[in-house]
């Protein structure tokens, strides 16, 4: 994998990525010769339009990432990721004809972006049948040893073994004298050089996956295949790495301080975040007000109460503040005190279940990041109740509190929607790693990711 600011991008999504760049820079050109031949003029120098087909390919690859064309999913299934790029592109170019309209002359012609929409989702389509073979296989996945072969270790090889792993174990070392719970491991003392071991097998990554390091750390292994040139890991930090959120079960206080993350330098990048934070929520509010106006008249017609639904949340170092919501559930849903919202659940109206489904019950939330208590981007705010219980339950559940919590997060579009302490574990997880890798890079990812969640809401209550 490679670390962009912070977050771990696999190197078959980058090359996909970049081989679908330059794709779209040609199915941008292919369009506009073959406009220009139909009207019998000449397309001119590249130079002179290298800047519209450069925000052509830009355009239409946000896009991508956004509706999840990178996704695992579409990785593994072909159908998934042509319906997928029909979306994607399709958004581009309504944005683009919009541009287009909005500013006269400045941009593509929309006959070249008709053209350029059939061209670049032929191409799209016929890069993933090429390289799909490629990638379907280990010849992008990081060949890694396993030191150990306990439970770790077996979570561990389920994880190398789904689809969508970025990663193959090659051997496992039983580095103790107990019966491994991994069969194919091979004890220590019948290998006699870990060094030249760890080469003979491809390796290019050792994770240290022992169940007890105390006074059993292979030191001197160690620094021979760290020496060698091949990548030493903990069990920990290569779980945050390959899963996007950090593993409660290993997570230990000595880790947590001594890892990578929670930076001093993200003073500036708070400074950015709230400055993007006040002009966008400004700006969303003014596009967004009539809508707002307009489901809160449906709301109040739909059934009786007010349109509004005000509660108490637990916001950034613990404190308290009001958030707003359009109303999506009967007046005395919650007579009896805060509970988890349910499938199906009969507290629900009927105009309750469709502004869930596709968010426009958030949209009140934009005046709470206009006034500080909120970000576009951060963990779910919970209600005291539910923070009171979580953090006798949850261990570190505290630490999301933080950063600021935020409309949509990186648990939110990793994991669906939870309604008990088991879901409330797994989104924890999601948080923490956000916590402690915070980036504006991250932050925009997450932007665009939402898209994803709001078009496909299999995870909406």
């Amino acid at each position: 994998m490679i670390r962009l600011f912070k977050h771990y991008i696999p190197h078959a999504v980058l090359l996909l990525g970049l081989l679908d760049f330059v794709l779209l820079l040609v199915a941008a050109d292919m369009a506009w010769e073959l406009r220009t031949s139909q009207i019998g003029t000449t397309s001119g120098p590249l130079a002179d339009r290298a800047l519209l087909l450069i925000g052509f390919a830009v355009t239409t690859l946000t896009a991508m990432i956004a509706v999840g064309v990178y996704g695992s999913e579409a990785l593994r299934s072909m159908r998934f990721a042509c319906a997928r790029l029909l979306v994607a592109v399709s958004l581009a170019i309504l944005a683009l004809a919009f541009i287009d309209f909005a500013l006269p002359g400045t941009m593509f012609w929309r006959s070249i972006l008709l053209y350029a929409m059939v061209f670049a989702i032929g191409l799209l389509i016929l890069n993933r049948l090429i390289v799909g073979g490629i990638l379907g296989t280990s010849a992008f996945r990081r060949r890694v040893m396993v030191l150990g072969a306990g439970l770790r270790a077996q979570r561990l090889k389920d994880l190398g073994d789904k689809p969508e792993s970025g990663f193959v174990v090659v051997g496992y070392i039983n580095m103790s004298d107990s019966q491994p719970h991994v069969a194919e491991a091979i004890s220590r003392s019948a290998i006699a050089d870990m060094s030249a071991h760890v080469a003979k097998l491809g390796a290019t990554e050792v994770v240290m996956a022992l169940e007890e390091r105390r006074n059993a750390l292979p030191l001197k292994d160690l620094v021979r295949v760290k020496t060698a040139g091949v990548h030493v890991n903990e069990f920990s930090s290569f779980l945050e790495r390959e899963t996007g959120r950090v593993d409660l079960d290993t997570l230990n206080p000595s880790w947590l301080i001594f890892s990578d993350g929670f930076s001093s330098g993200r003073a500036i990048s708070s400074v950015a975040k709230r400055i993007f934070d006040i002009l966008a929520s400004g700006l969303l509010l003014l596009l967004t007000f009539p809508v707002i106006l307009l489901f809160a008249a449906i709301v109040k017609l739909d059934s009786k109460g007010p349109a509004f639904f005000r509660q108490k949340r637990i916001g950034l170092y613990g404190e308290p503040f009001e958030l707003v919501k359009l109303r999506s559930m009967c007046t005395d849903a919650e007579k009896d005190g805060a509970k988890w919202a349910e499938k199906s659940d009969p507290r629900i109206t009927r105009v309750g279940g469709f502004i869930r489904k596709v968010r426009i019950d958030e949209l009140p939330q934009v005046w709470t990041v206009l006034t500080g208590h909120m970000s576009f981007v951060g963990p779910r705010p919970e209600v005291p109740q539910f923070v009171a219980d979580l953090d006798d339950q949850l261990p570190y559940y505290a630490e999301r509190h933080m950063v600021k919590p935020g409309i949509t997060g990186w648990a939110q579009i990793n994991y669906p929607y939870g309604a008990s302490i088991e879901d409330s574990r797994h989104k924890l997880e999601y948080d923490l790693y956000y916590a402690k890798n915070y980036t504006p890079f991250l932050d925009l990812l997450i932007l665009l990711q939402t898209l994803r969640v709001v078009l496909w809401p299999e995870g909406a209550r």
